[in-house]
């Protein structure tokens, strides 16, 4: 699967502060549990005693940093005194992993390295582990540590110590990768950091919600075991999962001035917060860059940037409603390279809705139903 997220990441980076955000008391879990429709199942599924927790909430915000609209990543620790790193957020893979200190090559140079000798709580597994994207790989081994994402504590937390590293990785302002999809995509069989926090009973709900800030702001977020209202408007709107590997739905038409320009019949797509752009086959993307306006530049698509406020608005229609996307919000302005539309192509029947899409929708992933809830971004 082509991460343009890495592609794209080596543009210069809007400097922004780090930090992360304490448990913080939100709406009641009852209130969200309602709202997605899961009050009924919990309330028949515990005693009195037991679902009376469900009236308080508490979830944990990880604050992210928009770098260029291009990729978002957070600041987490590992180890014992904890160590920070950045890393990308990824419901596009599953594995998690950050540099070591014996990796040499490369692509882990101008980024932080992990040292196991100097962390009281670390045990290596001594399992290899190999990962390969779309513009990059690492490889290294397998080890155990306290990380904390968002002021949850997760203990006991497989993951990945990089000792090499692909030449393009040197070009990511994140030092690592902390993905978000099922299990099954996990490399070594490793348990995902998520998956740690449930069966650890560190969040309320088997939930976490994403906002990505537009235009290069700051306030993007990631909140773990719940939806924070702050973030959207209007209702949610729950699309069930067509597999549970990646955060994958059906998507039944893509329309501009209700005319199907692509997905024709239906196609299966992503939800992936580590890819920049909403990318699909080809002979449907440049079916939508043509609608657009624009014209083909090499891998590129570009538009004059004084027509961009006039450019159509394209629709995903999604198990019978209609997820907006306005030409305007799809575009990415560059000093360097003018604008430039967020649809690429991918060498795939299938499509991923990635970080254009999601700044359009406040996402939802839950584990809980196996769906994706959409919402309108504030």
């Amino acid at each position: 699967m082509m991460k343009w997220a890495l592609v794209l990441c080596v543009m210069v980076a809007l400097s922004e502060s780090l930090v992360k955000v304490p448990l913080i008391k939100g709406k009641s879990a009852r209130d969200s549990l309602e709202e997605q429709g899961l009050w009924e199942i919990y309330r028949n599924k515990f005693p009195y005693n037991a679902a009376a927790k469900f009236e308080q909430n508490f979830y944990s915000n990880q604050i992210i940093t928009n770098d260029f609209d291009l990729s978002y990543y957070g600041v987490i620790s590992i180890g014992t005194p904890p160590k920070s790193f950045s890393v990308i957020f990824d419901t596009g893979s599953s594995p998690f992993w950050v540099p070591s200190i014996y990796c040499k090559s490369v692509g882990c140079r101008n980024h932080r390295k992990f040292h196991p000798l100097l962390s009281s709580t670390f045990r290596n597994t001594r399992r290899i582990l190999s990962i390969s994207y779309g513009t990059g790989s690492m490889a290294g081994f397998l080890g155990y540590d306290t990380v904390e994402v968002g002021g949850i504590q997760i203990r006991n937390q497989v993951f990945g110590l990089s000792h090499t590293e692909a030449p393009f990785m040197a070009h990511m302002k994140a030092d690592g990768i902390l993905g978000l999809a099922y299990p099954r995509l996990s490399a070594s069989g490793a348990t995902p950091v998520f998956d740690n926090m449930m069966s650890q009973h560190l969040i309320d709900q088997d939930v976490f919600s994403v906002y990505l800030s537009r235009h290069q702001k700051g306030g993007s977020m990631v909140t773990f075991g719940g939806v924070d209202p702050q973030h959207y408007t209007g209702p949610i709107t729950w699309v069930p999962l067509s597999s549970e590997t990646y955060w994958q739905i059906t998507v039944d038409s893509v329309t501009i001035e209700g005319k199907v320009v692509a997905c024709q019949g239906g196609c299966q797509a992503i939800v992936d917060t580590g890819t920049s752009l909403i990318l699909g086959p080809l002979v449907d993307t440049l079916s939508i860059n043509q609608a657009l306006g624009a014209t083909r530049l090499f891998t590129d698509h570009v538009v004059n940037c004084i027509i961009v406020d006039k450019m159509p608005t394209v629709t995903f229609n999604i198990n019978g409603h209609a997820f907006t996307i306005p030409g305007a919000a799809s575009v990415l302005r560059s000093h360097y390279y003018g604008c430039r539309t967020g649809f690429g192509s991918l060498d795939s029947s299938r499509w991923i809705l990635g970080d254009v899409f999601i700044r359009q929708y406040y996402t939802i992933f839950s584990r809980a139903k196996n769906a994706v809830g959409l919402a309108k971004a504030k």
